[in-house]
């Protein structure tokens, strides 16, 4: 036992013990700031009395509890933090997860290690969050728009096909709404002509695609943890995967490159670079992740089934509700082969069945009281590509199927746990103003 190599910690403190320790956590939160937060995550009702009552018994018990307890020596990269990646990582099937910021680091991490650099190019789908081509932007690759498949709004491997050029490093496939791209297409392009792919599994964390995890079939896949998705990780969060052996680099990709298992001479790390693809080096940058987060997303991962079997269960209602309107395209529901996160319902309107399109169908939704948060605009509209000296009007041009998905037809409903009354008014709203489209 003596004889035994202590593990390196993942940060430069060790709070071993000594007879005066360095402590990673510098001021300990008490009982008032514990008490704030709970008031944060559930503000006061109605009842304000009754409310300041309870939870002055509340800061009473948590005084108490703070004698029979110690507070957390780690709050940053500690032992949750990797119980959540060895989860993560069992439950998705891949060798490698890190627990990082948020999805868009994610995405900076695998474009990193697969080489990408000023110049090369990165096939993305029109319809997305910007997030997803903000690292290729940031370094000066050049980012090509692909056109999206009509049925699942997804990246269309024909049109990525037609794009490839010799400079394409990467391609993003994004599973929109959780529904799986056509990985066999994409991974099949990638391997013909040596491109990296980078899966955005932001929607899709516990989704399938023909028995492997959305996010696993890529070189590299990233999930998002935001408070709108399925499970959060206390607002934001994001996991970063691979089977690849970049996955060993990972947790220097997160904080800076910080190589504490071998230290420069009297010093306590070394900082390295990040080794891509090719061979080409890239700095890390600093994705840390929290104790506290790490420990409500464990707690969240636990019923995460649960969660998606809710969530298939109002997209299969609501199919059936929409199934004799003959001017609604539903939502693709799951086969043997797929298995969506139904994050959000993908409707689709047919306008030459009705009179006016999808821009006259959310108002009307709207004013009957269902809310429209439509996603995404695609990407070539935005004002920022244009700054950066794209032509994006010869990007929309090549882009038809998302012009007409995001003027015309498409947009999305919420799937998150509704009450039965709100489903069921959500779908007679939408059939009462697609009906009255008709007229």
């Amino acid at each position: 036992m003596g004889n035994e190599k202590k593990a390196k910690s993942d940060f430069r403190y060790d709070t071993g013990e000594a007879k005066v320790p360095w402590a990673a956590v510098g001021e300990n939160l008490n009982t008032d700031d514990i008490s704030e937060i709970i008031k944060f995550l559930i503000p006061a009702g109605e009842d304000s009395a009754a409310y300041s009552a309870q939870l002055n018994k509340i800061k009473q018990q948590l005084t108490e509890l703070v004698k029979l307890g110690n507070y957390s020596t780690k709050l940053s990269l500690g032992n949750k933090v990797k119980e959540l990646e060895a989860k993560v990582a069992k439950f998705l099937g891949v060798k490698y997860a890190c627990f990082i910021t948020n999805a868009t680091a994610g995405f900076e991490i695998g474009c990193k290690f697969s080489g990408l650099k000023p110049g090369d190019e990165v096939i993305a789908p029109a319809i997305t969050f910007l997030s997803t081509i903000n690292y290729p932007l940031t370094i000066g690759a050049k980012v090509v728009i692909a056109d999206v498949d009509p049925v699942t709004l997804n990246m269309d491997p024909k049109d990525v096909e037609k794009k490839i050029t010799q400079k394409t490093k990467v391609i993003i496939p994004v599973h929109i709404g959780g529904y799986p791209c056509d990985m066999d297409a994409i991974m099949k392009l990638a391997k013909k002509h040596n491109i990296m792919v980078v899966e955005d599994a932001a929607h899709a964390f516990g989704g399938r695609y023909k028995g492997k995890s959305i996010g696993a079939i890529g070189d590299f896949g990233s999930f998002s943890f935001h408070e709108v998705k399925n499970i959060n990780s206390l607002g934001e969060g994001g996991v970063v995967v691979t089977n690849s052996d970049y996955g060993k680099e990972f947790f220097k990709s997160r904080f800076g490159g910080f190589d504490i298992a071998n230290p420069i001479d009297k010093w306590l790390y070394d900082v390295v670079a990040l080794k891509g693809e090719g061979g080409h080096y890239t700095t890390a940058g600093n994705h840390s992740s929290t104790e506290i987060q790490a420990v409500a997303l464990l707690s969240q991962l636990n019923r995460l089934p649960e969660i998606i079997d809710i969530r298939r269960k109002n997209a299969e209602y609501l199919n059936e509700r929409f199934k004799d309107v003959k001017a609604i395209i539903p939502c693709p529901l799951d086969t043997e082969d797929i298995k969506g996160t139904y994050h959000l319902y993908l409707f689709q309107l047919n306008p030459d069945k009705v009179k006016g399109d999808i821009q006259d169908f959310k108002k009307k939704v709207m004013e009957k009281g269902v809310v429209q948060i439509p996603h995404f605009a695609p990407l070539y509209r935005f004002t920022f590509l244009k700054q950066l000296g794209y032509d994006t009007k010869a990007m929309q041009m090549s882009c038809p199927n998302a012009e007409k998905a995001f003027l015309h037809t498409f947009t999305h409903l919420p799937l998150y746990p509704l009450t039965n009354e709100q489903l069921k008014y959500m779908a007679d709203a939408v059939i009462e103003s697609v009906n009255e489209m008709k007229k």
